[in-house]
């Protein structure tokens, strides 16, 4: 039976000679020490119960605060990583535009080195004609030559 504090209060002992009851007075003091030592331990208990559960409170509250750190931590990385990235792919890209820009470059010096070319041998192979028109130009007059003093030795004969 749960003693409670109305039964405490309202509780009567019945008036003997010399007073009260000592037997039910001591049974009731009995019972009450009994019920106030139960609620006590069960007091106890719970503050343990309490205490645990606050430490695992904590726990969880600092492993919480501990994942938000790392998720934030990571999320700036994700960000550095992409910042990093974006400027590695516009590093890559001004490279390639710069290889681009010297290998056009050189084709175009290539090329106006080859038309350079192309134009002196053209003035060569003109030259190379004009010489041996005038090679065979001075052969033919001296064939032309040799002709007409051959005719006029023979013709003198």
């Amino acid at each position: 039976m749960r003693i409670t504090p109305y039964d405490i209060q309202n509780k009567q002992f019945p008036v003997k000679f010399r007073g009260f009851d000592m037997q039910e007075v001591g049974d009731f003091l009995e019972m009450l020490r009994e019920e106030i030592e139960e609620v006590l331990r069960e007091n106890a208990s719970l503050k343990e119960q309490l205490s645990k559960c606050e430490a695992r409170l904590n726990e969880y509250r600092d492993m919480e605060n501990t994942l938000k750190e790392t998720l934030v931590s990571s999320q700036k990385m994700v960000e550095e990583f992409k910042e990093n990235a974006k400027k590695e792919v516009e590093l890559t890209l001004q490279e390639a535009e710069m290889n681009a820009s010297k290998i056009i470059r050189s084709a175009q010096d290539k090329a106006i080195k080859i038309h350079e070319d192309i134009s002196d041998l053209k003035g060569v192979r003109r030259h190379v004609r004009e010489e041996l028109i005038r090679l065979l130009e001075n052969h033919m007059r001296m064939v032309n030559f040799d002709i007409e003093v051959e005719e006029k030795e023979t013709g003198e004969s």
